[in-house]
């Protein structure tokens, strides 16, 4: 009996249908596109950064904890200018959308913020001068910048949260949060008071020492200002002790920097002793 070699043969199975893709909300769809542009080449997929929240200052409120302060200060890095502090009571009931760090948004954005901030909460704002950050250190001097910033708030708080992880010597409690301004509702609408307050500083600083650009870079070490400093020499709102300032004032006044001594150097000292000084080899024994 001669079978049909076919029937051995099982029949291919239906190739598989591609499973439809699944739809992508439109408000994710449209993060998507546009965080998309601010992805590197060769990165894939994009990270989310959750906005600060109100959470740890309604824990606070739940435990009968109120005022809560969030400070923040701007200007810690740049080569002149001043270190600006500020101090924010945020209104639970009148809180403006929209507050963030202020690295994560633009110049509008902030001024924006700002006027709502200030139109809603408590606010208050103080300044370490370039003479006292070169008298105290620039940490010292914001240090000393947030902790009045806080003391001059129109109501005095009962807890305190700081960015950074220095605490601040208040008469309330205080919590230092790394990465605060990112974390913390209020210490985000401090950093967003703190950025336009000195950002303005700067631009009228721009009008009174014109040629170094603060009212572009903000007294940054950017290109520009290190070859205006090369140029022209430090200002009185540089900051003496930092490096690229040292160097400019060395080039420009080399009169008021003092010399380094050597440490390691030999110095010779000459020794007399009177002809009529006896000494007895005895008198030890």
């Amino acid at each position: 009996m001669i079978r049909d070699p076919s029937a051995k043969t099982p029949a291919k199975a239906a190739p598989k249908k591609k499973a439809a893709p699944k739809a992508v909300p439109a408000k994710a769809a449209k993060i998507s596109a546009a965080d998309a542009a601010k992805v590197p080449a060769g990165k894939k997929g994009i990270i989310a950064v959750a906005p600060p929240s109100f959470r740890r200052e309604r824990a606070l409120i739940k435990r009968g904890v109120w005022p809560v302060a969030g400070c923040d200060e701007a200007g810690r890095g740049p080569l002149a200018g001043p270190v600006v502090a500020a101090a924010v009571i945020l209104d639970p009931d009148r809180i403006p959308r929209g507050i963030d760090d202020s690295k994560r948004l633009t110049a509008e954005e902030r001024e924006k913020l700002f006027d709502k901030i200030c139109a809603t909460a408590q606010v208050s704002v103080a300044v370490a001068s370039p003479a006292r950050i070169d008298r105290d250190n620039i940490l010292r001097a914001s240090l000393w910048a947030l902790k009045r910033a806080v003391v001059a708030l129109p109501e005095a708080p009962r807890h305190v949260f700081v960015d950074g992880r220095d605490r601040l010597d208040t008469a309330c409690d205080c919590e230092a949060v790394i990465g605060g301004d990112g974390i913390v509702l209020s210490i985000a609408a401090a950093s967003i008071v703190a950025k336009v307050t000195r950002d303005r500083l700067m631009c009228a600083l721009a009008q009174d020492c014109p040629g170094y650009g603060f009212e572009q870079h903000k007294g940054y070490a950017v290109p520009e200002h290190l070859d205006a400093l090369d140029r022209l020499g430090p200002s009185i709102h540089h900051r003496s002790f930092f490096a690229p300032v040292a160097a400019a004032r060395a080039k420009h006044m080399p009169w008021t920097v003092e010399p380094v001594q050597d440490l390691f150097s030999v110095t010779e000292v000459e020794v007399q002793v009177e002809a009529s000084v006896e000494i007895d080899a005895s008198a030890g024994l």
